[in-house]
């Protein structure tokens, strides 16, 4: 991203933060037509991404060139066309009135821009998936075998990935609640930030944890966690608290590529914590008619599960290397916590509007205001004018990628559709598992992880629920597996994805503060983050954990993923209450993964396995401690 000076530095901010405003008042007392806001949602935040983002490295760094100019330009011409004739637009019957010159030069001139302002501020990874996909319609009829497609004319392509706002495209409905939903929670995200929450969230994990074994990798941990409700970006989030955690853990004795696998495993993990959980979350809540409430509550103990299991990696591997807690000069008094306390007030506003079933724009809303109000209380909190706007700023800078990235995903979506990939791509995955829901659940697992290496978070989400959605749910029948259940475990893994080797984005950019190598600390990363493998298959199979059926059953689920993740990690680490030699290791590391995923046995039977090895282990280790300080001389 550039660094400009002198008046344009001010123009952008402005244009930003005015973009973001607008966006906050639609939220609050309601949106133009469809047609309308998604126009008007691309058409502020395009253009800024050529000015911000250069085209190459050896592009001007502080000013955007000529030629970037004119790609803005170039980039804010069909989506002002748009929204001049959004009547026309609106009223038009897809596929059926006649697709004119005009809408053909502005429909390749919206494709155009949008490929380009995903290669230069998101990911080339994801240009070229789309570019791909474009390239399947125009020629995937001349593919032999299952992948082949009918024909397209030029027309229909650029019809299909740009103005069908029913279905998919650039227009499409992902593009909808982005504008929408996603935009104002983005919104309330940059106003928490501005407002001092995530000094109030940084010092509550320190006076939480910072005095136990491992001090400075528990607070990550906690830290990262709470600021995840409000970043919406893994890399973000490693960046803004991983400046403070990983030197801390590195000073304390953790290797710094441990260092950096703990913070972007903490990171990656605040898109799977309720009650904000992302923007992909969102995107799931539009795609499967699901109140968000609804998947808020459902993924609530699989997002705890997920950090007790960091957490737990963390003390057996301090305790293993003898490591100290903070020192008391770092850890903040009580009294600093509740100094800020005020401002989780808001948050709570949120949950509750949220609970209530208010539509997510308005509950968000709701609770910016309230944040803005709330920070007034305290001298130290209040939000100056200035802060206000620069809020509406980091807001409108963090939209603007983000809009084109689901803009891009919409055509890749359109373009399997059309062509009937989604249908050929689903039945090979169904094939190669031959009937059987666990070889599906691996492969579609295997699937959202590569998509992940190029992609984000919510594009990787929705293109692979798309094809391996349907597929889940065909041979989940006889499980009982619904809707919520294949979009959280395909959503699991879209996340955990930003962690894992060989490309993994959280990971490397806390590799770059660690000054670790990016790929073992990725691999430190997915082994911190072993959680998000088994809560997406428990999804499935353990739907107690979704907090359905009895209090046995939530219970149940519940203690055997304790359980699976406790022995999984102390595996991991060597250690359980005393430091185990290679076969204890080995004999935890086979029950916590038969109690994870041996989902042939009876639960009563993982509960066992899981419960009695962790017991007994700990009994031995217990037992020989004792006669250790027995034997001890007085």
């Amino acid at each position: 991203m550039r660094v400009l000076n002198g008046p344009l530095r001010w123009v952008c901010w402005t244009w930003a933060a005015a973009a973001a405003a607008v966006h906050l008042y639609f939220g609050g007392f309601g949106f133009p037509e469809p047609i309308q806001m998604r126009g008007f949602h691309l058409l502020v935040f395009t253009p800024l991404l050529f000015l911000l983002y250069p085209a190459t490295s050896r592009s001007p760094k502080h000013r955007p060139s000529v030629l970037d100019w004119l790609w803005a330009a170039g980039s804010a011409a069909p989506h002002a066309w748009v929204m001049w004739n959004w009547m026309a637009v609106a009223d038009r019957m897809e596929y059926v009135d006649p697709f004119t010159t005009e809408m053909m030069v502005m429909g390749i001139i919206a494709i155009v821009t949008l490929l380009e302002a995903i290669r230069r501020a998101v990911e080339p990874g994801l240009a070229w998936m789309v570019a791909f996909s474009l390239a399947y319609m125009q020629w995937g009829y001349l593919i032999p075998g299952v992948f082949n497609a009918r024909p397209f004319s030029l027309a229909e392509i650029v019809e299909a990935s740009w103005l069908v706002p029913t279905a998919g495209g650039v227009y499409g409905p992902l593009t909808g609640i982005v504008a929408t939903t996603i935009a104002v929670f983005i919104l309330f995200g940059a106003f928490m930030q501005g407002s001092g929450t995530g000094r109030l969230f940084s010092n509550l994990g320190a006076a939480v944890a910072g005095r136990y074994t491992g001090g400075p990798a528990k607070v990550a941990v906690i830290t990262s966690g709470l600021f995840g409700t409000m970043s919406g970006s893994s890399v973000s989030n490693v960046i803004t608290t991983g400046a403070m955690t990983i030197p801390l853990m590195v000073r304390v004795g953790y290797r710094p590529s441990v260092a950096g696998g703990i913070e972007s495993a903490a990171s990656v993990g605040g898109a799977l914590m309720p009650p904000v959980m992302g923007a992909a979350a969102f995107v799931m809540a539009e795609i499967t008619n699901i109140p968000y409430g609804d998947i808020v509550v459902a993924a609530a103990i699989g997002a705890v599960l997920y950090y007790f299991a960091i957490l737990a990696a963390v003390h057996f591997e301090a305790k293993k290397l003898g490591l100290s807690a903070m020192p008391l000069k770092d850890i903040p008094a009580w009294r600093e916590v509740l100094a800020d306390a005020h401002l989780a007030l808001p948050i709570a506003v949120l949950v509750w509007l949220m609970m209530e079933r208010w539509s997510g724009n308005f509950a968000a809303f709701c609770a910016t205001v309230a944040m803005v109000a709330i920070s007034m209380l305290r001298m130290r909190t209040r939000m100056s004018v200035f802060g206000i706007l620069d809020s509406l700023a980091q807001a409108g800078l963090t939209m603007a990628p983000l809009a084109v990235s689901i803009a891009g995903a919409g055509i890749v979506v359109s373009a399997l559709t059309a062509t009937g990939m989604v249908v050929a791509f689903g039945g090979i995955i169904k094939e190669v598992a031959g009937g059987h829901l666990g070889l599906l659940l691996v492969l579609l697992a295997l699937t959202v992880l590569v998509l992940g290496l190029g992609i984000p978070t919510t594009p990787s989400y929705i293109i692979a629920a798309a094809i391996g959605v349907p597929q889940v749910l065909e041979l989940g029948r006889d499980l009982g597996v619904d809707m919520l259940q294949a979009h959280l475990f395909t959503f699991y893994f879209a996340v955990i994805a930003d962690a894992t080797p060989p490309v993994a984005a959280a990971a490397f950019a806390a590799a770059a503060i660690a000054k670790a190598s990016p790929t073992i600390t990725s691999v430190h990363a997915t082994r911190f983050g072993i959680a998000g493998f088994t809560v997406g298959f428990a999804f499935i199979y353990d739907p107690g954990i979704m907090l359905r059926g009895g209090l046995w059953e939530i219970l149940l689920a519940t203690t055997i993923q304790v359980a699976a993740l406790t022995l999984i990690t102390a595996s991991y680490a060597g250690y359980l209450l005393a430091p185990t030699g290679r076969v204890l290791r080995i004999a935890m590391a086979v029950a916590g993964l038969a109690a994870a995923f041996a989902h042939m046995l009876n639960d009563g039977v993982r509960l066992a396995i899981g419960l009695g090895l962790l017991g007994g282990v700990a009994l031995l280790q217990w037992l020989a401690g004792r006669r250790t300080a027995d034997a001890a001389p007085g």
